[in-house]
């Protein structure tokens, strides 16, 4: 199995990235260093912008692997309208990121790296993610409630607003919480 060639590390301070893999059974520990800049060249592609976190964040964390360390990079983006919506910084711009996504269908998109000290393996997973029409009232009490500056997108699936929002998915629900777990096992067991 996986851990008895690696062990895994995840780059990550993401409670939803933690709980999600350990949701796969497989022992890992949790590594973070803070202040790494997650700028991106203005003329990526939607599919290329968290493929390019997820390497520029491994590039970070290279120097502190052992050879027998895997390490686990992730970056998550909410494309919608050709626009990326990232973490909101106020309750203006959660409205703003909830507004623009209710009656509309968005794509969520996953950058993953699997990287040691001799190799690394970067994916992507896009979800595509269907809002019903919000109404001023559950925005408000949503942003109130669950406070969603951690999010991108302003929102949480696995929240109230993906309960009384989410029409439709189509692709990893996994994914859209920020951490594409099937494709992640079955990259894991390639690797």
């Amino acid at each position: 199995m996986i851990q008895e060639e690696y062990q895994l590390v995840l780059a990550s301070n993401s409670p939803r990235r933690k709980e999600l893999l350990k949701g796969l059974q497989i022992p890992f520990t949790v590594r973070t260093i803070p202040g790494i800049d997650e700028s991106y060249p203005a003329d990526l592609s939607a599919q290329d912008i968290p493929l390019f976190l997820a390497k520029k964040k491994a590039e970070a964390y290279r120097p502190t692997l052992s050879d027998k360390e895997l390490l686990i990079t992730a970056d998550t983006i909410v494309w919608n309208e050709g626009k990326v919506l990232g973490k909101p910084y106020s309750e203006d711009e959660a409205t703003e990121m909830l507004q623009s996504l209710s009656g509309h269908t968005h794509q969520v998109i996953t950058g993953v790296g699997l990287t040691t000290t001799l190799k690394q393996v970067c994916f992507s997973v896009t979800t595509e993610v269907t809002f019903a029409t919000l109404t001023e009232a559950e925005i408000h009490y949503y942003i109130e409630e669950f406070m969603p500056y951690d999010k991108a997108g302003a929102y949480g699936i696995q929240e109230w607003i993906g309960y009384i929002g989410v029409e439709s998915i189509h692709g990893s629900f996994y994914n859209v919480m920020g951490l594409p777990v099937q494709r992640l096992y079955r990259e894991l067991l390639a690797f």
